[in-house]
């Protein structure tokens, strides 16, 4: 009797695992447990909702924000828009150099390849040009386009410092960071510091820094912009002759200044007063004073990538740095004042932006442009709404899909859905911080043509697990 119960029992519990719905099964998986979960999936075509759970509800996105930004900048500027960074020549001090900045988050960039030094010798030779023996030059970079708050103020201490929270201004150089490099040989002691990459004179590290022995980088470096106080905490690989971390660059504007000057004098071209527009702009910011410089005749015009391949890099290598230059630079466009902040100048205008789309932009509470922010929200249902208008109506439909890394071939997708059949056939964007792992973007499978959110918060278990639930979800779809 108990064995025909037991069979019973058992037909039961298959028959039940079998009958169970696919976002049953992920909100059921017991490594979400206590995690909050939020579905929607939206067909492209027809505009029904394929999947709902919790999509109206918001969620910490973290890097899924990224979205909202790229796809309202290329909207508003299109995909062709380019920074441009002058050097110029002060109409009213014909010894002063001007460095005019636009916000342009590549000058010195690595990303795309190439010399990051490059310009810096070809502005080098465009003043050799006007030189002469007797000249003293003085050099004024012009970086107040965006103010000097350079970070969103719901940014998180432990972030401060370290290369993925650089802060954002009118100048930009080497993607507003630098290398640290260590000597971890010697276990009986702090990782001795070797050197900077580039060079940073003026910075103080105090060094709290231990080695490990499990070859993972859990180095931190903790400080604020404007500061040359530097603190390292946290542990680095043991063993290594050269082992290096990155930080935020404090005053990018005056380091561009100083290598410019540097550049100089190697040629035997004499400078003096080296100096950014930070204090002149402080002095007058409750008076709203114009700046005291006037554009005279311009040496050089230094123009960006394009903007389609700035969101790229922005979504496939998930860069904060260019995510919170395009969102300022939006709000900047909006707010032409320089006295105006560009960071809530830009977040009003996304808001704005939707709203006139038809979207309702209730659930979405951005603080910054990057999703580094634990205070930022948005629903499920919203990115769907904003990637069904990125496919069915906008004109940069094709750049913004192709900003987008691929499932289990590029970026942070590079081995999410890898070898199963949908890779490739995913195009997303994924946000990741502590406690929180997000998928947003388009399943593009013959007939099948979706828009997707998949938001987890406050999951306490693996993080691999809780991919690993999202995909298998994914792929009941």
């Amino acid at each position: 009797m108990k064995r025909i119960q037991l069979a019973i029992l058992s037909v039961f519990v298959v028959i039940s695992s079998f009958s169970q719905t696919p976002i049953s099964q992920l909100i059921d998986h017991p490594v979400l447990k206590h995690a909050s979960v939020g579905v929607c999936v939206k067909d492209l075509e027809t505009g029904e909702i394929v999947v709902s759970h919790n999509a109206e509800k918001s969620f910490t996105p973290a890097s899924v924000m990224k979205l909202v930004t790229t796809a309202t900048a290329i909207e508003i500027f299109g995909n062709d828009y380019r920074y441009t960074t002058l050097l110029a020549l002060d109409a009213t001090n014909p010894d002063r150099i001007l460095v005019i900045g636009s916000g342009d988050p590549t000058l010195g960039s690595d990303v795309f390849g190439g010399n990051p030094y490059e310009f810096l010798s070809d502005w080098t030779k465009k003043i050799l040009e006007r030189n002469n023996e007797e000249k003293v030059w003085q050099i004024y970079v012009a970086d107040e386009l965006f103010g000097y708050d350079g970070i969103s103020p719901e940014w998180t201490w432990i972030d401060m410092g370290n290369y993925y929270a650089s802060g954002t201004y009118g100048i930009s150089i080497f993607d507003n960071s630098y290398k640290i490099f260590f000597d971890t040989t010697d276990p009986n002691s702090c990782p001795k510091i070797l050197r900077t990459e580039p060079e940073m004179k003026s910075i103080r590290f105090t060094n709290f820094l231990k080695t490990n022995i499990s070859g993972r980088d859990n180095g931190y470096i903790y400080g604020i912009p404007f500061s040359n106080d530097r603190i390292l905490r946290g542990d680095i690989p043991g063993g290594r002759r050269s082992f290096s971390i990155k930080g935020d660059i404090p005053d990018p504007g005056l380091l561009l200044g100083e290598l410019l000057a540097e550049h100089l004098r190697k040629q035997s071209i004499h400078v003096g007063l080296v100096q950014t527009a930070r204090i002149d702009y402080i002095s007058r910011y409750c008076t709203k004073e114009a700046m005291p410089y006037r554009i005279g005749e311009i040496l050089d015009r230094r123009q960006s990538r394009m903007l389609s391949d700035i969101i790229r890099e922005t979504n496939v290598k998930s860069n904060n740095h260019f995510a919170e230059h395009l969102l300022r630079t939006i709000g900047r466009k909006s707010n032409p004042n320089i006295y105006s902040d560009p960071l809530k100048e830009g977040i009003e205008a996304i808001d704005k932006f939707w709203k006139q789309k038809g979207i309702a932009t209730q659930s979405i509470v951005m603080k910054d442009g990057s999703g580094l922010a634990p205070q930022n929200a948005v629903s499920p249902e919203f990115l769907c709404e904003v990637l069904g208008y990125m496919n069915n109506q906008s004109e940069n439909k094709s750049v913004f899909f192709d900003s987008l890394p691929k499932a289990g071939l590029d970026g942070t997708l590079k081995s999410f859905m890898k070898g199963t059949k949908f890779e490739r056939k995913i195009a997303a964007k994924s946000g990741s911080i502590e406690g929180v792992q997000c998928y947003a973007g388009y399943l593009m499978d013959g007939s099948k043509k979706y828009a997707f959110a998949v938001m987890v918060n406050k999951f306490n278990g693996n993080r691999s697990e809780v991919r690993s639930a999202i995909e298998k979800f994914l792929l009941s779809l």
